[in-house]
């Protein structure tokens, strides 16, 4: 998809009814005995936004600002075009029985009728029925006063469509071709050519060569050629790895085999790879389809509905963490809870140990790939992050004011925007596992228009040991109350140390 201007969304003032509950639900979290406050750790210092994350994957395809087309070729080059390898038949054949059911999505603004983003899309029935990503049309979704959509077919052809049903966690959404005057019916003569879907009982099978279509960069229809490389492993939600070309733009259009049936719908890239693109199973497609075909377009902002599908997944991802095989790494005499390997990817880096070296540090991080896309950024992600500190040629009080250092300087979003209210925090001393010491900062923000979801920020820091520590950080957003809590209990139980047992 290609976006020009994505933060159009209004400020909406949230109720100050969860702050009271906020204010009890962290003191209880953290009603630990105090301990004695040993001079190790300064006050956390929770001032800056925190930094992102980098992503393992980038929206496809996501928001980007139009690029013009590219200037023609120098008369001088046509023997280095004539040299490039001609499109296989099987791809030519593709292209030419796929052309007419493949349309352009554009989202206009209302007042200037200008392209606020574009993606592509494709028919699924002769009755006018559409798919594309959700994330090409999350601001009809959710801004409808502001947008509307239309597509555009590759004759050039234009007609307003209609949003019937979103699936925000497969990233897919269903349109329908709207009738051309408001409040007139589809007439039941019009009929569209439509794709058909591969059954789930033909299963792709590793190396089956699969046909990418879009409009990639506003620029027209093209097809790209890759291959079936199975599903993406650790995926929160099922993938599609497809060896082949992806651009902005081509978000919603089909990927189809050989005889022209859909295996899937583009969704996604790996920034900084080659042909390391990924489609959404066409078994989601099915799914919406069987839900939405007979619904009645909507009328009003979809934040209700995105808001349920959010508390969905935050729910399986919460109990899949926490139903998960119990695992911790080793940092010097610490343990440290981590995510199944199931669930996570873990990367680690650190400073080789020298003789002249003050103190020695490792660090790393694990993620949890289950971010959805709500039109608001992603949301949905869980990612901890440690560092361990080994000084025996500091004193206690240098090592206190290095190891306080970085636990101060942890950013922390302090301040709300149109999206969260600012971070409420809470900051005590409770006991890990083992009764290890622990000083602890746990931290909930508020989304303003998805009820009931809450950023959740835990951070914690051992102070036990006079030259060693380890500072953890757990970050999960859009998450329940309770949830929240269960997920900072759990990480804050799981730190031990040899020392303490």
């Amino acid at each position: 998809m290609q976006r020009a201007n994505p933060n159009t969304m209004t400020h909406c003032t949230s109720s100050p009814l969860w702050r009271n509950g906020l204010a009890l639900a962290l003191a209880a979290l953290l009603a630990a005995p105090a301990m004695a406050q040993a001079p190790l750790v300064q006050t956390a210092n929770p001032l800056a936004a925190e930094a992102a994350v980098p992503a393992s994957t980038a929206p496809s395809l996501s928001p980007s600002a139009p690029t013009a087309p590219g200037t023609p070729a120098a008369a001088s080059q046509p023997a280095a075009a004539a040299e490039a390898p001609p499109p296989s038949p099987d791809a030519q054949q593709a292209y030419m029985a796929a052309r007419d059911k493949l349309v352009q999505i554009r989202t206009l603004r209302r007042q200037t009728n200008t392209q606020s983003s574009t993606g592509s899309g494709f028919f699924v029935s002769e009755d006018g029925l559409l798919i594309t990503n959700y994330h090409v049309i999350s601001q009809l979704a959710l801004e409808p006063e502001r947008h509307r959509a239309v597509l555009v077919s590759v004759s050039g052809q234009e007609a307003p469509v209609q949003l019937l049903a979103i699936d925000v966690l497969h990233d897919l959404a269903l349109l329908r071709v709207a009738p051309a005057k408001e409040g007139a019916e589809v007439s039941p003569e019009q009929h569209y050519s439509a794709l058909p879907l591969r059954p789930s009982s033909r299963p792709l099978s590793g190396g089956e060569r699969i046909f990418s279509l879009g409009n990639p960069l506003d620029v027209g229809f093209a097809i790209t050629e890759g291959t079936y490389n199975g599903l993406v492993q650790r995926s929160f939600y099922p993938r599609i790895f497809f060896g082949g070309t992806l651009n902005p733009g081509m978000s919603g259009g089909p990927a189809i085999d050989t005889q022209g049936r859909v295996v899937g719908v583009n969704v996604a890239k790996q920034l900084g790879a080659e042909q390391l693109s990924f489609l959404v199973p066409v078994e989601f497609v099915e799914q919406l389809l069987a839900h939405g075909r007979e619904a009645a377009p909507f009328k009003g902002a979809m934040h209700a509905e995105v808001t349920r599908q959010l508390m969905a997944h935050q729910k399986d991802l919460v109990d899949r963490v926490l139903s998960g095989s119990s695992r911790s790494e080793r940092y010097g005499p610490y343990r440290v809870p981590v995510p199944s390997e199931t669930l996570a990817r873990c990367w680690g880096d650190g400073r080789e140990r020298r003789s002249e070296s003050l103190f020695d540090f490792e660090r790393s991080q694990c993620r949890i790939d289950s971010e959805v896309f709500t039109g608001d950024g992603d949301v949905g992600g869980l990612g901890m992050r440690y560092e361990a500190y080994d000084a025996p040629r500091l004193s206690p009080w240098q090592f206190a004011h290095t190891y306080g250092s970085s636990f101060a300087n942890e950013p922390m979003r302090k301040r709300g925007n149109r999206v969260r209210t600012g971070y409420e925090c809470r900051e005590d001393f409770v006991a890990g596992d083992a009764k290890l010491p622990l000083r602890a900062v746990v931290c909930m923000a508020a989304y303003r228009k998805f009820s009931g979801l809450y950023d959740l920020t835990v951070l914690a820091v051992s102070v036990d040991q006079p030259r060693q520590g380890v500072l953890g950080r757990l970050n999960v957003s859009a998450v329940s109350f309770d949830n929240a809590q269960r997920l900072a209990r759990q990480y804050l139980q799981g730190f031990s140390s040899e020392a303490a047992q």
